[in-house]
């Protein structure tokens, strides 16, 4: 036989008041129900707990044995129990999301910034990547959460990957400067003799971009490459050259332009992952929560379309 924590309550209350009627009382139990319960632990223990001094009962040599040892399992217990119900309930708790540079700088702040407001305690954890590094960080379980983009192929079939968003690709240009075309829209292969500034090898919108102009005849000239988001729309700031980025990106930067590639245009998948078979953390299913909230209900630019 193994104690239970209810019977270690039990003998607190009756230890506290001397008296089995009144730990009842207290216990809101009937005294049949818990004088069973204090024998059966007497038996599970091998000796008894209590003796009758007048119209009380005092603690025996076992009884005094096992008092500070029955108060610490309670306490331990009920701290147990507490963290879980605050995690249960987010009164604290800890994300850990990733997503790629450009979400970073334009769907990730907002996200937070609500989710903050309705989870003040909950620590979070950024990782940013590209989505290959998101997705390694995921299968090597550093991670719960992590907003990629949508590889054509697919993701690795342990991780579920759910479309949230669709993204429209612009062309981005210095504001004070001549545009990319005369038009309202520019065709890629208008592109062909415009200096590019280029993503870093092995970022996603590198590969996207030198495939399209791959199928547009060209390949590009690069005035510099090698930067990540926040450095490849510095250098285009700077006056450097174009580059093709996501149009969230561009919201906030009035020393840039947006111009729209004409049809059939190039867009990009976001999807939102984790780890297939793994139980979400109750704070990661809120965030999970929040983000899908803010792409169904938030304000996204223009060019951004939830799925």
């Amino acid at each position: 036989m193994v104690m239970q924590l209810q019977q270690l309550r039990y003998f607190l209350a009756v230890e506290e008041t001397r008296h089995f009627t009144q730990a009842a009382d207290i216990l809101g139990v009937s005294q049949p129900t818990l004088s069973k319960q204090i024998h059966s632990l007497e038996s599970t223990l091998g000796a008894p707990l209590f003796e009758r001094v007048r119209n009380a009962v005092a603690l025996t040599a076992a009884g005094e044995t096992l008092l500070p040892h029955a108060r610490r399992m309670i306490a331990d217990a009920d701290a147990a129990q507490d963290a879980v119900k605050e995690i249960i309930g987010l009164r604290r708790g800890r994300v850990r999301v990733g997503a790629t540079p450009s979400l970073c700088s334009s769907l990730v702040p907002p996200v937070l910034r609500r989710f903050r407001a309705e989870h003040p305690d909950v620590e979070l954890l950024v990782n940013e990547g590209s989505s290959q590094d998101m997705i390694a960080h995921l299968l090597a379980r550093d991670l719960d959460l992590a907003l990629i983009v949508h590889p054509e192929q697919g993701v690795d079939p342990s991780l579920h990957a759910a479309p949230v968003l669709r993204e429209s690709l612009v062309v981005a240009s210095v504001a004070a400067g001549p545009p990319p075309t005369t038009n309202a829209q520019v065709e890629l292969n208008e592109l062909r003799e415009t200096p590019l500034v280029m993503f870093r090898p092995g970022y996603d919108l590198r590969d996207v971009t030198l495939e399209a102009c791959r199928r547009a005849g060209f390949t590009p000239r690069f005035a510099v490459e090698g930067g990540e988001m926040d450095a490849v729309l510095a250098f285009v700031e700077a006056g450097l050259g174009v580059a093709l980025v996501p149009s969230m990106v561009l919201v906030n930067r009035p020393l840039l332009r947006a111009t729209p590639l004409a049809s059939p245009g190039m867009r990009r998948t976001v999807a939102l992952a984790h780890r297939r078979r793994a139980i979400l953390p109750h704070a990661a299913s809120a965030l999970r929560t929040t983000i899908l909230e803010h792409i169904a209900t938030g304000e996204l630019p223009v060019g951004v379309h939830p799925l």
